[in-house]
């Protein structure tokens, strides 16, 4: 099922959230929608209720952005209506130098075992479909 593609009201999302982001959740939103189509045909459901996104702090997601993108690319569709539930996970790292995991604070990377920063990025960085509920009231 397509999303139906009327023009959108950037005016407001920009407002709500800088003109870049607009974009950054319509992508996200589109892309939620294709893989809710995918799973709704598989289950042979006529519509999704409900899906739970987990999505890293690092993602920098606007939760109102994502909500208005997300309600635009489902009109028409199978979740159209469904109701968006968003979960922030907190970044963690993990340094390369001493192996401490640690949550970063803003920008810095810094390990607090060792000083280094020579960490990479262990969660809090991904987008994941986390729950989906269909019209039959299954959670996927």
């Amino acid at each position: 099922m397509a999303p139906d593609h009327r023009p959108l009201n950037t005016e407001h999302l920009a407002s709500v959230c800088g003109q870049n982001r607009v974009m950054h959740e319509l992508a996200i939103a589109t892309e939620l929608v294709r893989q809710l189509g995918k799973l709704a045909a598989q289950h042979g459901a006529g519509r999704v209720q409900e899906l739970t996104v987990t999505a890293g702090a690092m993602r920098g997601i606007v939760p109102e952005a994502l909500e208005m993108a997300f309600s635009y690319a489902a009109k028409g569709t199978c979740a159209d209506g469904a109701v968006l539930r968003l979960e922030t996970v907190q970044p963690v790292a993990r340094c390369r130098q001493c192996d401490t995991r640690y949550n970063p604070t803003g920008d810095s990377f810094l390990c607090p075992s060792c000083g280094q920063a020579n960490a990479e990025l262990v969660a809090g960085n991904d987008i994941v479909l986390a729950s989906v509920t269909l019209e039959d009231g299954s959670p996927e």
